[in-house]
């Protein structure tokens, strides 16, 4: 059984950098307070707890005071650093560059939109933690799309400004760009004139669906390894999905069954921008174990 890791798989430079962020504080400090989970991933958040990083709420944030705590790459609205300046915390902000790039285009797309009675339309899930930061920019007035088929809340008779949350699909993104623009046909509106179309996807998530498309053909099986609460972890596994049915979400290794392999497979290992590199190692090793007893 040949067992390869795929090597562009893994966490992106704005989880990277926040990661190792939480283990140099932790190396000085015992304790470090995180916005809400640093990482969409249960191992790698066990990991980090065992560190000294403790997980807390908004409303648990709000109570504290003169302490210190990492902000995450998903970005947080105005109102988090209000609260901070308030209670005398120390913010460690390790919010992606891609994400505050968004962040700023959507309060100037907000602006420039007033102005002709607009609306701000966010291809997104509701309640992700980067949605809220974005849509924090501006007093959370941002229509919240989470599918091409759900345009509730949008008018179509009145201009609209469209952006993507950075971990989204493209294909999604542009379907829902697609429908907006028949609607808005069917109301009496040009989309030419009142649709402005935004693609602020992260390039390196949709660089990876390519990637994992030819990775997943390459292989007789796949382990995707990914936490369940991860929602670009759900997108690439149904991408790998469709182009290799022996395709498999792998939390950790408790998650795989020795059925699933064959002698001669050739077994692909790959995860989401959330999935740590010691993870799909820990993984490839327990499939190594499984093939030595076959």
């Amino acid at each position: 059984m040949k067992i390869t890791i795929d090597s562009k798989s893994g966490f992106c430079a704005g989880v990277t950098s926040a990661i190792h962020g939480a283990e140099e504080e932790l190396k000085v400090n015992q304790k470090l307070y995180c916005l809400g989970d640093l990482v969409h991933n249960s191992a790698e958040m066990e990991r980090l707890k065992k560190l000294g990083l403790e997980v807390i709420t908004y409303d648990q944030f709000k109570l504290l005071k003169n302490e210190r705590v990492l902000i995450r790459a998903h970005g947080e609205p105005p109102s988090t650093y209000e609260i901070a300046a308030q209670n005398n915390l120390t913010l460690l902000d390790y919010s992606c560059p891609v994400v505050l790039k968004l962040q700023k285009r959507i309060k100037d797309g907000f602006d420039k939109s007033q102005k002709q009675n607009g609306q701000i339309v966010i291809y997104g899930k509701p309640g992700h933690a980067e949605v809220i930061g974005l849509n924090g920019q501006i007093d959370d007035q941002a229509i919240i799309i989470s599918s091409p088929e759900n345009l509730e809340g949008i008018n179509f008779s009145k201009p609209v400004v469209l952006f993507s949350q950075t971990t989204k699909d493209e294909t999604g993104f542009y379907q829902t760009a697609e429908n907006i623009r028949a609607g808005m046909i069917s109301a009496g509106q040009n989309p030419d004139n009142n649709l402005i179309i935004n693609n602020t996807i992260c390039r390196l998530v949709s660089k990876r669906v390519p990637q994992l498309r030819k990775f997943a053909a390459e292989h007789d099986i796949i382990l995707f390894v990914s936490g369940i609460k991860s929602s670009n972890g759900q997108f690439l596994f149904s991408i790998c999905l469709e182009v290799n049915k022996r395709c498999h979400l792998v939390p950790d290794v408790s998650y795989l069954q020795k059925e699933w392999f064959k002698q001669n497979d050739s077994v692909g290992v790959c995860g989401a921008t959330s999935t740590p590199m010691w993870l799909m190692e820990e993984v490839a090793e327990a499939v190594k174990k499984i093939s030595l007893k076959k």
